[in-house]
């Protein structure tokens, strides 16, 4: 079969890796951007108009078995333990892969072209079509005992073995650290380096989460012991935020969900391996709990590797990066339009591990491509961010889905 190669036309490519050109051209040959410019190098051009093309987004946290809600469980600014137990619930009721075929299909819509996924079951197999973003499948790991921490660690090593599917990388989610016994963790790190894959953990998401790890006591622990999950020994956790980020910093890579609460400690220790960690803001998440401000630019400031994350439709109304960082831009006003839209690009790229694949436009990289409505002149940046018009096209690979 001959090489298929097009170009696509836009009012503004905005590469992200360097300046937006007006009037420009991407020429795509076998899902693979072969020139960015103003030329099409010979090339059947499709002039898309009045857009700007950016590279698709790349979603680096979500849970879409809850993509089937219509909206967030519980209320807004509910304790997570209280929440927990909505959570809980809903996995009780719900089942099948509807709402991962539903949460997908709404990724690739909205602009998504790559989507980090805590994956309670492995549906890989499960009949799900080809036509998505890439996925980075991260198997979630739940093991508050010792006795369920071996189990965990059996399932999640399993999990690695099993046979591929193409556009799914395989990965591991220790969950959160009430769950997540520590010879567990350690089982995780190692399996990590083992196999080169990343680990994923919810960490410094709560304050209730902090006085469990320093003092043993609060809501979560009143939460697992009602479900006979508290696990007694001392060295059932460790014993702060730091320690965590210590161990997780000997995996291949290592992301932090949330990072809600970090110190300046934390933060630093974090920039110090910014090359194999990061942390995942999840704004609109972040918001429906109503927790105290996010520290975006101190951490951006300290040199912190950030992306951006939807999370999941049990705390989200949708799961649209574009409005993920249009949120951003309005909530953060310190932060630079330019570095906004990175957060939703680049930096999850970089989060993943994939920078060298995906993330920007530029030539070599994937053609992993959304397309943006905007209106007049002016900063495409900040017009992107400033306006409410939904994503236009997505393409994946090169495909148009």
């Amino acid at each position: 079969m001959p090489p298929q190669t097009f170009a696509l036309k836009a009012r503004w490519v905005v590469p992200v890796c360097g300046p937006p050109i007006d009037s420009g051209v991407v020429v795509v040959r076998d899902g693979v951007i072969l020139h960015v410019g103003r030329d099409s190098q010979g090339a059947p051009v499709e002039d898309l108009g009045d857009v700007a093309l950016l590279p698709g987004f790349v979603n680096a946290h979500t849970h879409l078995e809850f993509s089937d809600l219509e909206r967030p469980l519980g209320a807004p600014g509910m304790p997570l333990p209280d929440w927990i137990g909505e959570v809980l619930a809903h996995r009780r009721a719900a089942g099948g892969t509807n709402s991962i075929a539903a949460g997908l299909r709404e990724c690739v819509s909205g602009g998504t072209t790559m989507v980090g996924e805590i994956a309670t079951s492995d549906w890989r197999s499960s009949g799900i079509p080809p036509c998505r973003p890439g996925v980075m499948m991260f198997h979630e790991a739940i093991g508050p005992t010792l006795a369920r921490a071996h189990l965990a660690a059996g399932a999640a090593e399993a999990f690695l073995h099993a046979a591929p599917r193409d556009g799914i990388q395989a990965a591991l989610s220790p969950h959160a650290p009430y769950t997540v016994h520590s010879r567990l963790l350690e089982s995780l790190v190692a399996l990590s380096q083992k196999h080169r894959v990343p680990l994923a953990m919810h960490l410094a998401e709560t304050r209730e989460e902090l006085e469990l790890l320093n003092l043993g006591s609060g809501p979560f622990r009143e939460m697992l012991e009602t479900i006979g999950a508290w696990e007694a020994a001392e060295d059932a956790r460790l014993s702060c935020v730091l320690d965590y980020l210590t161990e997780l910093s000997r995996a291949e890579r290592a992301l932090v969900i949330h990072g809600n609460y970090l110190d300046d400690d934390e933060m630093a220790f974090l920039a110090d391996h910014n090359d194999r960690m990061a942390v995942v803001y999840c704004p609109r998440s972040h918001a429906y709990f109503e927790h105290e401000p996010y520290p975006l630019s101190e951490m951006l400031e300290a040199g912190v590797t950030l992306a951006i994350g939807t999370d999941s439709r049990s705390s989200n109304p949708d799961l649209s990066m574009l409005a993920e960082i249009r949120f951003v831009a309005r909530s953060h006003a310190d932060v630079s339009p330019t570095k906004v839209l990175e957060l939703g690009t680049q930096g999850g790229a970089r989060a993943l591990g994939l920078a060298e694949r995906i993330g920007a436009i530029e030539a070599r990289k994937r053609a992993d491509l959304v397309a943006v409505p905007i209106d007049g002149s002016g900063d495409p940046i900040e017009k992107i961010l400033g306006e409410q018009s939904p994503a236009a096209g997505t393409w994946v690979a090169g495909e148009r889905s």
